[in-house]
């Protein structure tokens, strides 16, 4: 602490660089080098993630278990498109058997590694066996609907395959809050109290409902702080999980609330839903092209007939992956401009820039701190802390008058 209060005491007035120093400097030795590690190894994880992908997808193709999906598609149903969804009925289920071994290395025993997971292996495997049962009822609806698409309008499918993806990212983003995150943690209301009474008023400046305000317990899968708000029209709410309230100082709490609420403020949610609909639309477009360029190649050794073949699957599969990964960059500074305009909403609407800079500090756990320039451009999908800490000493400088640097409290990050 002898170092931090140095710095804390090096300028007579409010130097914005030594503010950021000293909350910088509370995260350093093994903490550090282990959360810069785990994020630098998340950018390995986008590669061979992708090469997993598609040898999964490779492999359906070789072995022609695509094709043999959609013979015994063909015998089921007479319409295309019970055809087409059996064939992504089994599809999905035969890849996420294929990709179990990556799925638990990575969400489990890498998790665990880093110390950022908390549940036991049969409850982690238990609540992917409810995401995938969701995945196993929507993905093979989506692969139907869009095989409807490419058989009826076969040069312009691409543009109204967006158009379906786009329909079911909207009703995702409607029933999401109310029934599939319960599936996954309790929601209880925040109680009465000065607290709630706070949030309730930073909500009410801005015209942002506030009729229910939900505790979800995230504390039994993790320690991470988070909040949100989520849903559309009937269905928008408030939550924030119960680490942020337990690990948290009041001034954290309204700061994280005062970001999330500047995402619905700012209609985050729809313009990163048509943002990515862009993207998707692009990605889609580029497999009308390559994707049947490879099933002329190939197509007959796969026993793949041809794009509105349910059997082209895997050959989609593999372009929609390539595409994506180098994509990547895209998706990620879409968010991270989302995530810089909340943080500056947060700061104006909380009024708490050291309780701002904490917060981010504790994201910074897992998220490596201080990368550069084009590290942060390329694989953040949020501002760096070191970003984040300064934007917040740099509002509490040009907005608290006489504005002193605060030394956080020692161990706070152990919280």
């Amino acid at each position: 602490m002898a170092l931090l209060e140095m710095l804390a005491g090096a300028s007579g007035g409010f130097d914005v660089e030594a503010a950021t120093r000293v909350y910088l400097e509370t995260l350093q030795g093994p903490a550090r080098e282990k959360s810069d590690a785990y994020f630098e190894g998340g950018y390995w994880l986008i590669l061979w993630g992708t090469l997993v992908a598609i040898a999964a997808d490779a492999l359906f193709l070789q072995l022609r278990l695509s094709a043999r999906f959609r013979d015994l598609g063909e015998r089921v149903f007479k319409r295309r498109f019970g055809v087409a969804w059996l064939t992504a009925l089994l599809y999905t289920l035969a890849g996420a058997i294929i990709t179990l071994p990556w799925a638990i290395y990575t969400g489990f025993f890498r998790e665990k590694q880093y110390d950022l997971l908390d549940l036991a292996f049969g409850a982690w495997l238990g609540e992917q066996a409810i995401a995938f049962a969701i995945s196993l009822v929507v993905a093979p609806l989506i692969y139907a609907v869009i095989y409807q698409v490419i058989a009826r309008a076969p040069r312009r499918w691409w543009l109204w395959g967006t158009g379906v993806v786009g329909v079911f990212a909207f009703l995702a983003v409607m029933i999401a809050p109310v029934f599939i995150a319960p599936l996954f943690n309790t929601y209880t209301e925040l109680e009465e109290g000065p607290l709630r009474d706070k949030i309730v008023a930073i909500a009410a400046q801005h015209d942002i409902p506030a009729e229910h305000i939900y505790v979800f317990d995230q504390s039994k899968q993790h320690k991470r702080v988070s909040a949100n708000v989520s849903g559309f029209g009937p269905t928008i709410r408030i939550s924030l999980n119960d680490n942020l309230l337990e690990r948290t100082s009041e001034a954290e709490i309204l700061a994280v609330m005062g970001h999330e609420m500047g995402h619905y403020r700012l209609n985050h949610g729809h313009t990163r839903v048509l943002g990515m609909l862009l993207i998707v639309g692009l990605g889609l477009f580029v497999a009308s092209r390559l994707a049947p360029w490879l099933i002329a190649r190939h197509g007959q050794r796969w026993g793949v007939r041809d794009l509105a073949d349910p059997a082209s699957m895997p050959v989609l599969g593999i372009v929609l992956a390539v595409f994506m990964m180098l994509a990547t960059p895209a998706f990620n500074n879409l968010t991270r401009w989302q995530e810089n305009e909340a943080d500056a909403f947060g700061l104006d609407a909380a009024r708490e820039p050291d309780g701002f800079a904490r917060a981010a500090m504790r994201l910074s756990e897992y998220r490596k701190i201080e990368p550069g320039a084009l590290e942060e451009f390329l694989f953040y999908t949020h501002p760096s802390g070191e970003n984040r800490v300064r934007r917040s000493m740099q509002w509490k400088a040009d907005n608290v008058p006489g504005a002193q640097i605060e030394v956080p409290p020692a161990g706070y990050l152990d919280q």
